[in-house]
């Protein structure tokens, strides 16, 4: 059974239910409250034959012979004229009966009749309610106490009846009304809400099959918006728990496509730089099959170009298992001293090329992935020593609020270069004789995308470049104050 169909037979039966109860309530409440007012009105007129027998019975006889005090509709039975309202009789001691007033109805003696009579206390009263001639009686026995027998009074209830049945009917049939209603509205609902679900169903088995063509991750949000306020569901408005449901499935959809397509680029860009070097030692290794007809010098240029090319190509791989890794590497998201990570960096610059470096800091502690940081950080400490050899400055390193800029005296970055220093594998024409692949940048910023944050590049006046990153504001733990190293 779909969705639809369960939500429309739960509103259905809690419509069915809620109607059923109500009215068998009402129609209680109604009965209760009418035969009441009979039976005060029996009560009344046994308090007036006990007190003036005469005057009641008088005013009971002028009832019979008047209108129906009750006039309704012609109900069948025999010998009916009018709907004749008291009977009042006394009931002796050993059962007999005499009519005192109103119509001459024989009505039955029941054992709680015959015991009133014979030994009730005064007052005693007993109520029931006897068919006789196709007609309802509701009679009130009264004991009179002191062997004087009871007093019965009864009154015809078939209008009564009929009013009570007349209204449990219209109950009956505004229950099946409230029920069809409840039903039309759960259908109309269910069609609302299972319009995302069904959404949502299809595209997860889209995506079960590998199948991502055509889902942009935003897509699926303007289709699902499209339907109307809250994406078809009256009143969600992306708050309810469906709407968050969609709305977190439209970002997980849009965080799988994107990792879909940086893979599939990644494969590409990775494809055609693996192919040169590839190429490259191919034709060496030719070559190598002719080792013997080579001169000296050119089978030793020879060996060191499959030496830089084999050097090269390792960079590469490693290079592209970091930036592939830079996002999904199994670490702790923890406390990080910035400060901390640029000055190991500087150390293992210092071992490496003896470039001094100064960090300045001013204490910022994130929250975030302590490798991944720390890898970010040395790759733009080892872009600024590849490119500013000569060392006539110190390398800097600022730190302010999350966000770390390493400054360098190279010669500088086009301005044409500038929006594409980031990407993976470009090289600048200043960079074509340096060794490296063009991903040490890509992978910071990728760190930086993980961390919520952004990538930075600059020209440095007076000459030099300024490269760096930051991350979320709210990743920002604690600043602890300015704080400057020298780093050797």
């Amino acid at each position: 059974m779909s969705l639809r169909a369960r939500l429309a037979l739960s509103f259905a039966a809690v419509g069915a239910v809620v109607a059923a109860l109500v009215g068998l309530l009402s129609y209680r409440a109604a009965s209760d409250r009418v035969l009441a007012e009979t039976d005060r009105t029996l009560k009344s007129t046994t308090v007036a034959v006990v007190r003036d027998r005469a005057g009641a019975l008088a005013v009971v006889d002028a009832m019979t012979r008047g209108p129906a005090l009750y006039p309704g509709p012609d109900l069948p039975g025999p010998g009916d004229e009018k709907e004749r309202q008291l009977v009042v009789r006394s009931v002796a001691p050993d059962g007999t009966t005499s009519h005192l007033g109103g119509p001459p109805v024989e009505l039955p003696v029941s054992g709680a009749v015959r015991g009133l009579a014979a030994s009730g206390a005064p007052g005693r009263t007993d109520t029931a309610e006897s068919a006789v001639g196709g007609h309802t009686y509701r009679g009130l026995t009264t004991a009179l106490g002191g062997n004087r027998g009871a007093l019965q009074v009864a009154v015809r209830i078939d209008q009564t009846h009929y009013v009570l049945g007349g209204m449990a009917r219209e109950m009956a049939g505004a229950s099946l009304t409230v029920t069809l209603l409840a039903a039309g509205a759960g259908w109309l609902l269910a069609r609302r809400l299972a319009r995302r679900l069904e959404q949502l169903a299809r595209t997860a088995e889209q995506v079960s099959t590998e199948s991502l063509a055509g889902l942009d991750g935003t897509g699926f949000t303007r289709e699902a918006d499209a339907a109307g306020p809250g994406g078809g569901i009256a009143g969600a408005g992306g708050r309810d728990e469906v709407g968050r449901l969609s709305e977190s499935f439209s970002r997980m959809l849009a965080r799988l496509t994107a990792a879909r397509e940086a893979q599939e680029q990644l494969v590409q860009d990775a494809a055609h730089e693996l192919r040169t070097p590839l190429t490259s030692l191919l034709t060496n290794a030719t070559v190598l099959r002719r080792a013997t007809e080579l001169a000296p010098d050119a089978h030793a240029r020879l060996l060191d170009d499959v030496e830089g090319e084999t050097r090269e190509l390792g960079l590469l791989v490693d290079e592209l298992v970091q930036l592939a890794l830079a996002g999904s590497r199994d670490e702790p998201d923890e406390p990080v001293d910035l400060a901390e990570l640029a000055g190991r960096g500087a150390r293992r610059v210092y071992r490496r090329t003896g470039r001094l470096v100064h960090v300045d800091s001013d204490g910022s502690v994130v929250q975030g992935l302590r490798y991944a940081l720390e890898r970010a950080v040395g790759n733009l400490l080892e872009n600024a020593a590849k490119f500013d050899p000569d060392g006539r400055e110190p390398i800097e390193v600022r730190i302010r609020a999350g966000a770390v800029v390493v400054s360098d005296r190279g010669p500088g970055i086009d301005t044409a270069d500038l929006p594409r220093v980031f990407d993976r594998f470009h090289r600048a024409d200043t960079a074509r004789g340096l060794p490296g692949s063009g991903l040490g940048l890509a992978i910071v910023r990728e760190v930086a995308r993980v961390h919520g944050g952004t990538v930075s590049a600059a020209r440095r006046a007076g000459g030099g470049a300024m490269v760096g990153f930051s991350v979320a504001a709210e990743r920002v733990r604690s600043v602890r104050g300015a704080r400057r190293d020298g780093t050797e």
